[in-house]
Protein backbone atom coordinates (compact mmCIF):
# COMPACT_ATOMS: atom_id res chain seq x y z
CA UNK A 1 0.00 0.00 0.00
CA UNK A 2 1.54 3.27 -1.21
CA UNK A 3 1.72 6.23 1.71
CA UNK A 4 2.42 9.85 1.15
CA UNK A 5 5.10 11.69 2.66
CA UNK A 6 2.39 13.45 4.96
CA UNK A 7 1.86 9.83 6.22
CA UNK A 8 5.07 9.56 7.08
CA UNK A 9 5.60 12.50 8.64
CA UNK A 10 2.69 11.94 10.44
CA UNK A 11 3.70 8.73 11.68
CA UNK A 12 7.07 10.05 13.09
CA UNK A 13 5.03 12.50 15.00
CA UNK A 14 3.64 12.77 18.14
CA UNK A 15 -0.02 12.17 16.87
CA UNK A 16 0.65 8.55 16.21
CA UNK A 17 2.44 7.87 19.72
CA UNK A 18 -0.75 6.56 20.79
CA UNK A 19 -1.62 4.63 18.20
CA UNK A 20 1.25 2.65 17.84
CA UNK A 21 1.05 2.08 21.81
CA UNK A 22 -2.34 0.57 21.40
CA UNK A 23 -1.54 -1.75 18.27
CA UNK A 24 1.53 -3.34 20.10
CA UNK A 25 -0.57 -3.97 22.91
CA UNK A 26 -3.09 -5.69 21.07
CA UNK A 27 -0.50 -7.44 18.53
CA UNK A 28 0.98 -8.57 21.80
CA UNK A 29 -2.07 -10.09 23.16
CA UNK A 30 -3.45 -11.76 19.96
CA UNK A 31 -0.61 -12.64 18.02
CA UNK A 32 -0.86 -10.48 14.99
CA UNK A 33 -2.97 -8.70 12.94
CA UNK A 34 -6.69 -9.25 12.57
CA UNK A 35 -9.74 -7.74 10.61
CA UNK A 36 -10.93 -6.54 13.44
CA UNK A 37 -8.09 -4.74 14.64
CA UNK A 38 -7.86 -3.08 11.05
CA UNK A 39 -11.13 -1.90 11.36
CA UNK A 40 -11.36 -0.67 14.39
CA UNK A 41 -8.42 1.76 13.47
CA UNK A 42 -10.02 2.32 9.80
CA UNK A 43 -12.89 4.25 11.82
CA UNK A 44 -10.31 6.65 12.72
CA UNK A 45 -7.51 6.87 10.42
CA UNK A 46 -7.06 6.36 6.87
CA UNK A 47 -5.90 2.63 5.43
CA UNK A 48 -2.60 4.25 4.47
CA UNK A 49 -1.96 5.29 8.04
CA UNK A 50 -3.83 2.25 9.49
CA UNK A 51 -1.24 0.13 7.73
CA UNK A 52 1.45 1.94 8.65
CA UNK A 53 0.97 1.69 12.16
CA UNK A 54 0.52 -1.69 12.14
CA UNK A 55 3.61 -2.33 10.35
CA UNK A 56 5.44 -0.28 12.18
CA UNK A 57 4.76 -2.56 15.07
CA UNK A 58 5.44 -5.61 13.44
CA UNK A 59 9.03 -3.49 11.91
CA UNK A 60 9.99 -2.46 15.56
CA UNK A 61 9.92 -6.54 17.32
CA UNK A 62 11.64 -7.42 14.06
CA UNK A 63 14.06 -4.90 14.26
CA UNK A 64 15.13 -5.57 18.25
CA UNK A 65 17.59 -8.19 17.43
CA UNK A 66 19.47 -5.11 15.39
CA UNK A 67 18.98 -2.19 17.90
CA UNK A 68 18.68 -1.68 21.79
CA UNK A 69 15.81 1.12 20.88
CA UNK A 70 13.97 -0.46 18.56
CA UNK A 71 10.66 -0.01 20.69
CA UNK A 72 10.78 3.16 19.67
CA UNK A 73 12.61 4.01 16.38
CA UNK A 74 10.87 3.76 12.79
CA UNK A 75 11.84 1.69 10.25
CA UNK A 76 10.30 0.92 6.43
CA UNK A 77 10.44 -2.99 5.34
CA UNK A 78 13.38 -2.71 3.06
CA UNK A 79 14.94 0.10 5.33
CA UNK A 80 15.13 -2.52 8.24
CA UNK A 81 16.67 -5.33 5.97
CA UNK A 82 19.48 -2.70 4.94
CA UNK A 83 20.60 -1.00 7.98
CA UNK A 84 23.31 -1.79 9.60
CA UNK A 85 22.96 -2.92 13.79
CA UNK A 86 24.20 -0.79 16.28
CA UNK A 87 26.82 -2.86 17.05
CA UNK A 88 28.68 -3.30 13.68
CA UNK A 89 27.59 0.52 13.52
CA UNK A 90 29.65 1.47 16.71
CA UNK A 91 32.76 -0.97 15.35
CA UNK A 92 32.40 1.09 12.56
CA UNK A 93 32.03 4.59 13.83
CA UNK A 94 34.88 4.24 16.38
CA UNK A 95 37.59 4.83 13.22
CA UNK A 96 36.14 8.38 12.60
CA UNK A 97 37.67 11.42 13.63
CA UNK A 98 35.83 14.15 15.78
CA UNK A 99 34.65 17.33 13.64
CA UNK A 100 31.91 16.93 11.51
CA UNK A 101 30.92 13.38 9.22
CA UNK A 102 29.01 13.56 6.40
CA UNK A 103 26.12 10.02 6.44
CA UNK A 104 25.35 9.70 2.56
CA UNK A 105 22.98 7.33 1.56
CA UNK A 106 21.76 7.02 5.22
CA UNK A 107 18.74 5.20 5.06
CA UNK A 108 16.90 4.95 8.38
CA UNK A 109 19.93 6.37 10.15
CA UNK A 110 21.93 3.02 11.44
CA UNK A 111 24.69 4.34 10.48
CA UNK A 112 24.14 7.38 11.37
CA UNK A 113 23.45 7.24 15.37
CA UNK A 114 26.24 5.49 15.85
CA UNK A 115 28.60 7.99 13.91
CA UNK A 116 26.44 11.06 15.64
CA UNK A 117 27.50 9.26 19.17
CA UNK A 118 30.95 9.46 18.20
CA UNK A 119 31.58 12.57 17.03
CA UNK A 120 29.25 14.67 19.67
CA UNK A 121 32.53 16.03 21.58
CA UNK A 122 33.23 17.67 18.58
CA UNK A 123 33.21 21.80 18.91
CA UNK A 124 30.68 22.62 15.99
CA UNK A 125 27.34 22.92 16.53
CA UNK A 126 26.42 20.50 13.59
CA UNK A 127 28.60 16.91 13.85
CA UNK A 128 26.61 14.85 11.80
CA UNK A 129 24.92 15.60 8.35
CA UNK A 130 22.84 12.61 6.99
CA UNK A 131 21.83 12.79 3.97
CA UNK A 132 19.23 10.65 1.91
CA UNK A 133 17.27 11.29 -1.33
CA UNK A 134 13.99 9.36 -0.16
CA UNK A 135 12.20 12.19 1.66
CA UNK A 136 10.10 9.48 3.33
CA UNK A 137 13.14 7.62 4.42
CA UNK A 138 14.67 11.29 5.22
CA UNK A 139 12.00 11.85 8.20
CA UNK A 140 12.24 8.40 9.65
CA UNK A 141 16.10 8.68 9.89
CA UNK A 142 15.35 12.63 11.21
CA UNK A 143 12.70 10.66 13.83
CA UNK A 144 15.64 7.96 14.78
CA UNK A 145 18.83 10.59 15.61
CA UNK A 146 16.00 12.07 18.12
CA UNK A 147 14.82 9.08 19.20
CA UNK A 148 18.32 8.53 20.05
CA UNK A 149 19.49 11.91 21.65
CA UNK A 150 21.43 13.21 18.83
CA UNK A 151 21.04 16.94 18.95
CA UNK A 152 23.94 17.67 16.92
CA UNK A 153 22.97 16.22 14.01
CA UNK A 154 20.88 17.26 10.54
CA UNK A 155 19.49 14.94 7.84
CA UNK A 156 18.55 16.89 4.68
CA UNK A 157 16.86 15.46 1.32
CA UNK A 158 19.47 15.49 -1.48
CA UNK A 159 21.12 14.00 -3.69
CA UNK A 160 24.41 11.84 -1.97
CA UNK A 161 26.60 12.27 -5.03
CA UNK A 162 26.47 16.16 -5.11
CA UNK A 163 27.51 16.24 -1.53
CA UNK A 164 30.24 18.54 -0.57
CA UNK A 165 32.36 15.77 1.18
CA UNK A 166 35.59 18.21 1.42
CA UNK A 167 33.77 20.03 3.87
CA UNK A 168 33.66 17.43 6.11
CA UNK A 169 36.50 15.56 8.29
CA UNK A 170 35.83 12.11 6.66
CA UNK A 171 32.43 10.59 5.39
CA UNK A 172 30.31 7.33 5.07
CA UNK A 173 28.13 6.16 2.40
CA UNK A 174 25.74 3.19 1.88
CA UNK A 175 24.95 2.82 -2.02
CA UNK A 176 22.22 1.41 -3.18
CA UNK A 177 22.44 -1.62 -4.04
CA UNK A 178 18.92 -1.92 -5.93
CA UNK A 179 18.86 0.34 -8.31
CA UNK A 180 17.86 -1.41 -11.11
CA UNK A 181 15.17 -3.44 -8.71
CA UNK A 182 17.04 -6.54 -7.62
CA UNK A 183 20.04 -6.69 -5.36
CA UNK A 184 23.46 -6.73 -6.53
CA UNK A 185 27.04 -7.41 -5.73
CA UNK A 186 28.62 -5.35 -8.67
CA UNK A 187 30.04 -2.16 -7.31
CA UNK A 188 29.80 -0.87 -10.91
CA UNK A 189 25.91 -1.33 -10.84
CA UNK A 190 25.37 0.59 -7.28
CA UNK A 191 23.86 3.96 -6.78
CA UNK A 192 25.58 6.46 -6.98
CA UNK A 193 27.63 5.32 -9.69
CA UNK A 194 30.90 4.22 -9.21
CA UNK A 195 32.21 7.45 -11.34
CA UNK A 196 30.23 9.12 -8.48
CA UNK A 197 32.11 7.31 -5.92
CA UNK A 198 35.56 7.96 -7.58
CA UNK A 199 34.75 11.75 -8.08
CA UNK A 200 33.46 12.03 -4.05
CA UNK A 201 36.56 10.15 -3.03
CA UNK A 202 38.59 12.68 -4.95
CA UNK A 203 37.01 15.58 -2.89
CA UNK A 204 37.92 14.38 0.83
CA UNK A 205 39.94 10.48 0.61
CA UNK A 206 38.52 10.10 3.83
CA UNK A 207 36.35 7.73 3.53
CA UNK A 208 34.06 4.36 4.02
CA UNK A 209 32.32 3.07 1.55
CA UNK A 210 29.92 -0.16 2.63
CA UNK A 211 29.67 -2.87 -0.16
CA UNK A 212 27.76 -6.12 -0.04
CA UNK A 213 30.33 -9.02 1.60
CA UNK A 214 30.75 -10.51 -1.72
CA UNK A 215 31.18 -7.54 -3.53
CA UNK A 216 34.49 -7.52 -5.79
CA UNK A 217 36.09 -4.21 -5.10
CA UNK A 218 37.63 -2.09 -7.85
CA UNK A 219 41.67 -3.28 -8.89
CA UNK A 220 42.62 0.42 -7.95
CA UNK A 221 40.63 0.13 -4.35
CA UNK A 222 42.29 -3.66 -3.66
CA UNK A 223 45.54 -1.39 -3.52
CA UNK A 224 44.71 1.68 -1.87
CA UNK A 225 42.16 1.17 0.63
CA UNK A 226 41.55 -1.41 3.23
CA UNK A 227 38.77 -4.00 2.56
CA UNK A 228 36.97 -5.37 6.18
CA UNK A 229 34.11 -8.13 6.56
CA UNK A 230 32.07 -6.91 9.17
CA UNK A 231 30.31 -10.15 11.72
CA UNK A 232 27.61 -9.90 14.19
CA UNK A 233 25.13 -12.86 15.07
CA UNK A 234 26.91 -15.32 13.34
CA UNK A 235 27.40 -13.78 10.17
CA UNK A 236 28.92 -11.94 7.55
CA UNK A 237 27.09 -8.83 7.35
CA UNK A 238 28.91 -6.22 5.34
CA UNK A 239 32.43 -5.07 3.55
CA UNK A 240 33.41 -1.73 3.90
CA UNK A 241 36.04 0.03 1.77
CA UNK A 242 38.52 2.23 4.20
CA UNK A 243 39.95 4.59 2.58
CA UNK A 244 42.29 7.82 3.20
CA UNK A 245 43.23 8.20 7.45
CA UNK A 246 40.79 5.89 7.82
CA UNK A 247 42.14 2.78 6.43
CA UNK A 248 44.46 1.59 8.84
CA UNK A 249 46.41 -0.95 6.52
CA UNK A 250 45.77 -0.33 3.25
CA UNK A 251 45.94 -3.06 0.56
CA UNK A 252 45.09 -5.43 3.19
CA UNK A 253 42.20 -7.42 4.58
CA UNK A 254 40.29 -7.60 7.81
CA UNK A 255 37.45 -9.22 9.27
CA UNK A 256 36.28 -7.57 12.15
CA UNK A 257 33.59 -9.62 14.27
CA UNK A 258 31.34 -7.43 16.71
CA UNK A 259 29.66 -9.89 18.85
CA UNK A 260 32.54 -11.79 19.27
CA UNK A 261 31.65 -12.77 23.63
CA UNK A 262 29.85 -9.70 23.56
CA UNK A 263 33.35 -7.87 22.63
CA UNK A 264 35.02 -6.92 19.50
CA UNK A 265 37.90 -9.17 17.74
CA UNK A 266 39.61 -8.28 14.49
CA UNK A 267 42.11 -10.07 11.95
CA UNK A 268 44.08 -9.03 9.31
CA UNK A 269 45.95 -10.46 6.74
CA UNK A 270 46.88 -11.09 2.90
CA UNK A 271 43.97 -12.66 1.35
CA UNK A 272 44.62 -16.70 -0.08
CA UNK A 273 47.23 -17.29 2.33
CA UNK A 274 48.32 -20.98 2.53
CA UNK A 275 47.21 -22.99 4.55
CA UNK A 276 48.56 -25.98 5.92
CA UNK A 277 46.67 -29.53 5.50
CA UNK A 278 46.83 -32.21 8.77
CA UNK A 279 48.35 -35.22 8.75
CA UNK A 280 45.24 -36.41 10.98
CA UNK A 281 42.44 -34.85 13.12
CA UNK A 282 43.77 -33.31 16.16
CA UNK A 283 41.95 -33.33 19.26
CA UNK A 284 40.31 -29.20 18.69
CA UNK A 285 38.33 -28.38 15.73
CA UNK A 286 37.94 -24.90 14.74
CA UNK A 287 35.50 -22.65 12.15
CA UNK A 288 36.47 -19.28 11.40
CA UNK A 289 33.86 -16.84 11.83
CA UNK A 290 31.75 -16.13 8.21
CA UNK A 291 33.33 -12.53 7.89
CA UNK A 292 37.04 -14.45 8.40
CA UNK A 293 36.03 -16.54 5.78
CA UNK A 294 34.68 -14.11 3.77
CA UNK A 295 37.37 -11.64 3.80
CA UNK A 296 39.64 -14.80 2.99
CA UNK A 297 41.94 -14.70 5.73
CA UNK A 298 42.02 -17.84 7.98
CA UNK A 299 45.65 -18.38 6.85
CA UNK A 300 45.85 -15.40 8.91
CA UNK A 301 44.22 -17.53 12.09
CA UNK A 302 46.65 -20.41 11.44
CA UNK A 303 49.68 -18.86 11.51
CA UNK A 304 49.07 -17.27 14.80
CA UNK A 305 47.52 -20.29 16.26
CA UNK A 306 49.40 -22.80 14.71
CA UNK A 307 46.48 -24.46 13.20
CA UNK A 308 45.75 -26.83 10.30
CA UNK A 309 42.99 -27.81 7.48
CA UNK A 310 41.41 -30.88 7.92
CA UNK A 311 41.24 -31.31 4.49
CA UNK A 312 42.23 -29.36 1.51
CA UNK A 313 39.77 -26.85 0.63
CA UNK A 314 37.84 -27.53 3.70
CA UNK A 315 37.42 -24.49 6.42
CA UNK A 316 37.77 -26.70 9.17
CA UNK A 317 40.69 -26.36 11.05
CA UNK A 318 42.37 -28.71 13.68
CA UNK A 319 45.05 -28.70 16.53
CA UNK A 320 45.70 -30.61 19.30
CA UNK A 321 46.16 -27.29 21.70
CA UNK A 322 43.06 -25.67 22.69
CA UNK A 323 43.13 -21.84 21.57
CA UNK A 324 41.40 -18.96 23.08
CA UNK A 325 39.68 -17.02 19.65
CA UNK A 326 37.38 -15.36 19.61
CA UNK A 327 36.52 -15.52 15.44
CA UNK A 328 36.16 -19.04 15.61
CA UNK A 329 33.87 -21.57 16.85
CA UNK A 330 36.22 -23.96 18.96
CA UNK A 331 34.83 -27.81 19.58
CA UNK A 332 36.24 -30.98 21.12
CA UNK A 333 36.23 -33.71 18.78
CA UNK A 334 35.17 -36.63 20.99
CA UNK A 335 34.46 -39.28 18.28
CA UNK A 336 34.70 -39.78 14.59
CA UNK A 337 33.06 -42.15 12.39
CA UNK A 338 32.87 -43.13 8.66
CA UNK A 339 29.79 -41.10 6.73
CA UNK A 340 28.04 -44.50 7.42
CA UNK A 341 23.86 -44.08 8.03
CA UNK A 342 23.92 -47.62 9.27
CA UNK A 343 26.65 -47.05 11.82
CA UNK A 344 25.30 -43.56 12.12
CA UNK A 345 22.15 -44.57 13.82
CA UNK A 346 23.21 -47.35 15.95
CA UNK A 347 25.85 -45.29 17.50
CA UNK A 348 23.18 -42.36 18.61
CA UNK A 349 20.50 -45.00 19.54
CA UNK A 350 22.85 -46.34 21.56
CA UNK A 351 23.65 -43.05 23.36
CA UNK A 352 19.81 -42.20 23.73
CA UNK A 353 20.38 -38.88 21.33
CA UNK A 354 17.20 -37.19 20.42
CA UNK A 355 18.50 -34.35 19.30
CA UNK A 356 21.15 -33.45 17.01
CA UNK A 357 22.93 -30.91 15.01
CA UNK A 358 25.00 -31.18 12.19
CA UNK A 359 27.35 -28.88 10.36
CA UNK A 360 29.20 -29.74 7.11
CA UNK A 361 31.48 -28.03 4.44
CA UNK A 362 32.24 -29.44 1.50
CA UNK A 363 30.25 -32.46 0.97
CA UNK A 364 27.31 -32.53 -1.33
CA UNK A 365 24.98 -33.85 1.82
CA UNK A 366 21.77 -32.18 3.42
CA UNK A 367 21.87 -32.06 7.16
CA UNK A 368 17.88 -31.91 7.52
CA UNK A 369 17.66 -35.42 5.35
CA UNK A 370 21.05 -36.85 6.90
CA UNK A 371 19.35 -35.93 10.73
CA UNK A 372 15.84 -37.68 9.41
CA UNK A 373 17.75 -40.50 8.20
CA UNK A 374 20.40 -41.00 11.31
CA UNK A 375 17.97 -39.64 14.41
CA UNK A 376 16.96 -42.05 17.38
CA UNK A 377 14.87 -41.57 20.28
CA UNK A 378 15.87 -39.88 23.99
CA UNK A 379 17.00 -37.20 25.82
CA UNK A 380 20.54 -36.69 24.80
CA UNK A 381 21.26 -34.09 22.15
CA UNK A 382 24.77 -33.88 20.28
CA UNK A 383 26.81 -31.77 17.22
CA UNK A 384 27.85 -33.92 13.60
CA UNK A 385 30.26 -31.92 11.94
CA UNK A 386 30.47 -33.60 8.58
CA UNK A 387 34.01 -33.08 6.25
CA UNK A 388 36.23 -35.09 3.68
CA UNK A 389 39.38 -35.50 6.06
CA UNK A 390 43.20 -36.16 5.22
CA UNK A 391 45.87 -34.66 3.04
CA UNK A 392 43.82 -35.21 -0.60
CA UNK A 393 41.12 -33.36 -2.11
CA UNK A 394 38.91 -36.09 -2.11
CA UNK A 395 40.18 -37.36 1.04
CA UNK A 396 37.49 -39.69 2.86
CA UNK A 397 33.75 -38.20 4.37
CA UNK A 398 34.22 -38.33 8.27
CA UNK A 399 31.60 -37.24 10.58
CA UNK A 400 32.87 -36.24 13.67
CA UNK A 401 30.89 -35.87 16.91
CA UNK A 402 31.75 -32.64 18.95
CA UNK A 403 31.15 -30.73 21.94
CA UNK A 404 31.20 -26.84 21.17
CA UNK A 405 34.02 -25.56 23.93
CA UNK A 406 32.84 -21.98 23.20
CA UNK A 407 29.56 -21.18 23.32
CA UNK A 408 28.11 -18.11 21.38
CA UNK A 409 26.87 -16.09 23.52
Amino acid sequence: MNSSLDDYRWLVSDAAAPWLVRVREELAAVGGPSAALVNRLRKDLSAQRAHLVIEQCELRERAREKFALAERMFFTGKGLEQATDQRVAAAKAARFPAGRVADLCCGIGGDSLALARRTASGSSDEQLSAVELDPAVAAIAAANLRVGGCTRAAVETADAAAFPVGQCAAWHIDPDRRAEGRRTSRVELYAPSLESLRRLLGQNSNAAIKLAPAAQAPPDWRESAELCWLGSRGECRQQVAWFGSLARRPGEHSACVVDARGGERTIVGQPEEAIPVARALARYLYEPHAAVLAAKIAGAICRMHALAAVSPGVAYLTSDASIDEPAADSFEILDVLPLDRKRLREYLRQRHIGRLEIKKRGVPIDPAKLRQEVIGAGEGEAMLVVSRVGGRVDGAVQAMVVRRVNPTP
